[in-house]
């Protein structure tokens, strides 16, 4: 091979060398990633109020001597939020339960010095009725004596609040306008009452008649109106107070479909 082409196989080799390293020692060229588009936290749905508190129960006991007696009591007290509809609940719960404490103490005061040697006792409990929602439906019991008397009195109350709303629930308030409800309801429980062996006889009869005070105290449940006939008004005292569940189906077409009812109808 003569000089002038090993000259130029060695200048062709020299460029091949140089040409690969400014390629190696060249900058990359980064291709930019896209930056990633804000989105914004899902925005978190609050808990319906009945879902943020608990019903619980306040116990609370009194006794003394001359007289002697002893008062026991349970409160019903929601828990869980400072709403103010939770403090209107709780002040008329305690408000019930006190005026139930202070109508025994006057019995005791009015009864007079016990003729024999016993203690004077008060008692009171409650139940929710209701199934778990908006509608706390508390159903009272009471059942006092005072040193003396020939037996025990019973006392069941009642009372109906809408926590949604923050407020009581009236019986007009479950059904539809100008509709007669006390009739229809009177007379299921009228009829389940003349079955029963209690004496409802002509005497009582007239404590279910369609009238508001005949019908103060009710309750909701899951299967129907709970009305409560306290002892006396349609049986005699060894019959004791009386319920009848008045089934919504009996109802149906007397409800508010607006009203705290609605979802108990289909």
């Amino acid at each position: 091979m003569n000089d002038n082409r090993r000259i130029s196989l060695l200048i062709s080799l020299i460029l091949v060398i140089t040409s690969a390293c400014s390629a190696l020692a060249a900058p990359a060229t980064a291709t930019p990633t896209p930056a990633p588009t804000p989105t914004s936290a899902p925005t978190a749905t609050p808990l319906p109020l009945y879902q943020q508190v608990t019903l619980t129960s306040v116990p609370s006991e009194e006794d003394g001597k001359s007289p002697d007696y002893k008062i026991t009591a349970q409160t019903p007290s929601l828990t869980g939020s400072n709403d103010p509809r939770v403090k209107t609940f709780n002040d008329e719960m305690a408000a019930i339960v006190k005026s139930a404490v202070d109508d025994y103490r006057q019995k005791m005061t009015s009864f007079g010095p016990a003729p024999i040697q016993a203690q004077s006792t008060f008692d009171l409990k409650y139940e929710q009725t209701a199934p778990a929602g908006n509608i706390f439906s508390i159903k009272f019991t009471m059942e006092g004596y005072v040193a003396g008397m020939a037996h025990p009195y019973h006392v069941i109350r009642s009372a109906n609040f809408d926590l949604d709303k923050g407020k009581d629930i009236a019986l007009s308030d479950l059904f539809a306008a100008n509709s007669d409800y006390l009739k229809t309801i009177a007379s299921y429980c009228s009829d389940e009452l003349s079955k029963r062996d209690i004496g409802f006889t002509d005497t009582f009869k007239q404590g279910a008649d369609p009238t508001p005070d005949n019908y103060q105290e009710w309750n909701i449940s899951a299967d129907g109106l709970v009305i409560t006939f306290n002892e006396y008004q349609v049986a005699p005292y060894v019959s004791g107070p009386q319920t009848v569940t008045v089934p919504y189906s009996e109802l149906k077409s007397l409800i508010d479909p607006k009203g705290p009812l609605a979802g108990f109808v289909q």
